[in-house]
């Protein structure tokens, strides 16, 4: 199919978001967040799925409002359909197959972790091929090496908590509200990387593992606690520059690792916490020391977001990977 419009869904977690691809480009991109999970601390399943079922409509209904775009003239749907929550994935990808039905058009179902290293193709400035990316969201941190659109291969991925998980969990234990990542790059920004020191995590290889770093943070909070029972409140911006430092340096350190044993200077960054200005900045600096090519995507496709989906479910159409009405999602 030449020059196909592309109505892609994303719903894996808490955001709502749909896009609208046309010849290859993306010329919509919606998304509606869910602020009910903030007074939980974290995202509540059951509620997520329910946002997703009321913002369903209005969220594709202003993708395609926004690209001048008539569903009739839509060509292909896609969606989400793993990783993810069920009860999200199943909204999602349960309307996507309902317009595929109705106006008899190809469905694509799209994993969510290849369509965050794809992310960096959406603008005009694109990687080239062999590339590496090192993907950090709130459930997943992984380097991959992509041989072309379509191929990837997992290098190099956590063994246990994600990048992501280790922010946010950091910010609760610093008392501070969800999501908890964004506010420890803020307050970063403010303090002292080397106020204190947290060891970077001993894991061979290209993987990671951010679970015995938690456990490092924990002890430390509750041991100047006991000290001081006000330390959190003075050495917050302290705390958090160190912390992210630390969390910071063991990615980029393990991209460098990959680099060098694969040769390959492409380098992409991708993920919810591609946005964190620290690893935005430490992977600037890094790719100029060592020559490398580098692509970040822009904010609004760091995060869940359906362009990303939409450029994905077009190198996916153009290579006839289409799917049926049996199309089912799944949470890993």
């Amino acid at each position: 199919m030449q020059n196909p419009t592309i109505l892609a869904i994303e719903s894996s977690c808490d955001d709502t978001a749909a896009a609208v691809l046309k010849n290859g480009k993306v010329v919509s991109n919606f998304i509606a967040d869910q602020k009910i999970h903030q007074q939980y601390g974290g995202v509540v399943p059951e509620l997520a799925s329910r946002d997703h079922l009321k913002n369903m409509v209005p969220v594709v209904e202003e993708a395609l409002k926004k690209s001048q775009t008539k569903i009739e003239d839509v060509d292909a749907f896609a969606c989400t359909i793993s990783p993810g929550l069920m009860g999200s994935l199943l909204v999602g990808v349960c309307f996507a197959k309902g317009l595929a039905l109705a106006m008899n058009k190809p469905l694509i179902g799209v994993n969510h972790m290849q369509a965050h290293v794809l992310a960096n193709f959406i603008d005009e400035l694109t990687p080239k091929f062999p590339c590496l990316c090192l993907t950090v969201s709130g459930g997943h941190t992984q380097i991959v090496l992509m041989k072309n659109f379509l191929e990837q291969e997992i290098i190099g991925q956590s063994m246990d908590d994600a990048a992501g998980e280790a922010f946010d969990k950091t910010a609760k234990m610093l008392g501070l509200p969800y999501p908890g990542g964004p506010l420890i790059d803020k307050y970063a920004q403010l303090g002292n990387p080397l106020s204190f020191s947290f060891p970077e995590p001993k894991i061979d290889g290209l993987n990671f593992s951010f679970s015995g770093f938690k456990t490092s943070v924990l002890y430390f909070l509750q041991k100047q606690k006991k000290e001081n029972e006000n330390f959190v409140q003075e050495n917050l911006n302290n705390i958090c520059a160190s912390v992210q430092h630390r969390i910071v340096s063991f990615l980029i350190n393990k991209l460098k690792k990959a680099a060098e044993q694969t040769g390959i200077k492409e380098i992409c960054i991708a993920g919810g916490v591609s946005a964190n200005s620290s690893l935005r900045l430490m992977a600037t600096e890094t790719a100029q020391q060592l020559n490398w090519n580098l692509y970040i995507p822009k904010m609004e496709y760091c995060t869940d977001n359906a362009a990303m989906i939409a450029i994905t479910a077009y190198h996916k159409l153009l290579n006839n990977q289409v799917d049926d009405l049996s199309l089912s999602p799944s949470a890993r």
